[in-house]
């Protein structure tokens, strides 16, 4: 049986080996996304502590993970969204085991994440991925996020990162 739930401190230690294991298949496929220094444990320990972490679990093992976030982030503040900045939800560090990806699980956890955003008043949800990681802005078009500018994280690459959006309707 599987569902998602909000992060306990106790989930750190699981979600962090999904995180190196995503981070190295990346990297097994030339998609140099994330690395030993983004995201850190430290960055979903935080996540934890300030409610914002949720899992997917199946049968109690955790096998992804995605923050959902109300705080923009200075990294933002240039791009051009479809929405003023008023009630907008922030998706950051969609993750799933490798061994389950393909599986349904992130469009389960993003489905997850939509119906939060309408239950919580949210205007849209904001986002971005890597412009490298085909696969992703493949998936994120497909549920009808705009891509809309891109913004650069040095720390993390030398090439943009694409900003989407998508509106949320109220019923």
């Amino acid at each position: 049986m599987s569902k998602i739930e909000l992060a306990e401190i106790t989930d750190l230690e699981s979600v962090v080996k999904i995180i190196n294991a995503c981070a190295a298949d990346l990297i097994s496929k030339n998609i140099f996304q994330w690395s030993e220094k983004y995201p850190s444990r430290d960055v979903f320990k935080n996540d934890i502590e300030s409610n914002v972490l949720y899992v997917f679990k199946d049968n109690s093992k955790i096998i992804g993970c995605v923050a959902l976030c109300s705080n923009k982030d200075i990294e933002y503040k240039n791009v051009k969204w479809l929405t003023e900045d008023n009630k907008n939800l922030y998706i950051h560090r969609l993750a799933v085991d490798p061994k389950f990806q393909k599986k349904g699980v992130g469009k389960s956890l993003m489905d997850f994440a939509e119906e939060y955003a309408k239950e919580n008043d949210f205007n849209s949800i904001r986002l971005d991925t890597f412009s490298q990681n085909k696969r992703n802005n493949k998936f994120y078009k497909s549920r009808h996020y705009v891509q809309l500018c891109d913004v650069f994280f040095p720390m993390q690459s030398q090439f943009p990162f694409h900003c989407y959006e998508k509106i949320i309707l109220k019923p």
